[in-house]
């Protein structure tokens, strides 16, 4: 039987990011997938090695790449908007329920079971009913995805581009109210580079 789910996975490539901004940087969701597979592995790493977890980064790491699979149907809905009145919010998550049962409809039988916690398990409001191990890498995965946007206003706003001036206050916020000693590591001793040129990235080396 023909599947056509990595073809799927592969068009994220075409879905941009950012879409009511106006960017320096264009982004689209394949990019912003393997940024918050590498923001994951390295939150977990930085939690095992400092602060005494036990995560499984490798996990967390594709848990990262696979946590916006279902944009290639539905697009980037901008945070603005889906996050406007809580009954939007709960149209966009039965909208997003329904792209990963169409996405995961493609998995051939034979993996299925190693896809469909990948693709359809990422609802970070329900934490409680999660298994603690599987919890907490969610909550890796939910950090290295607010940090890529940090990232993304860093780099913006070095660019001279005033636009993402309030999101990155925004996401500030957002990354204080996670009160995760790995996030604040990483804020300190890796988020300042992004705001460097090459040039001065190099001469500090």
């Amino acid at each position: 039987m023909e599947s056509h789910f990595i073809a799927y996975l592969y068009r994220l490539r075409y879905i941009e990011r950012w879409s009511l901004m106006r960017n320096t940087t264009r982004e689209n969701v394949a990019e912003h997938s393997y940024h918050v597979a590498l923001l994951a592995h390295m939150l977990c790493e930085i939690g095992n090695r400092l602060f005494g977890r036990s995560l499984n980064a490798d996990r967390a790491t594709s848990m990262a790449l696979f946590h916006d699979a279902t944009e290639v149907f539905t697009g980037d809905i901008p945070t603005p908007v889906k996050h406007h009145n809580p009954k939007m919010l709960a149209n966009f998550r039965e909208i997003e329920a329904m792209a990963a049962e169409r996405l995961l409809g493609m998995v051939p039988p034979e993996l299925h079971s190693a896809y469909a916690p990948l693709v359809g398990g990422h609802d970070t409001t329900a934490y409680s009913k999660l298994p603690k191990e599987e919890a907490e890498l969610l909550q890796m995965v939910k950090a290295a995805d607010l940090l890529d946007a940090y990232m993304k206003c860093l780099s913006e706003l070095s660019s001279g581009n005033r636009e993402f001036a309030v999101a990155k206050g925004q996401t500030e916020q957002a990354l204080t109210k996670l009160a995760m000693p790995e996030v604040d590591w990483f804020l300190t001793n890796m988020a300042p580079s992004f705001s460097k040129s090459l040039d001065e990235l190099s001469e500090s080396e």
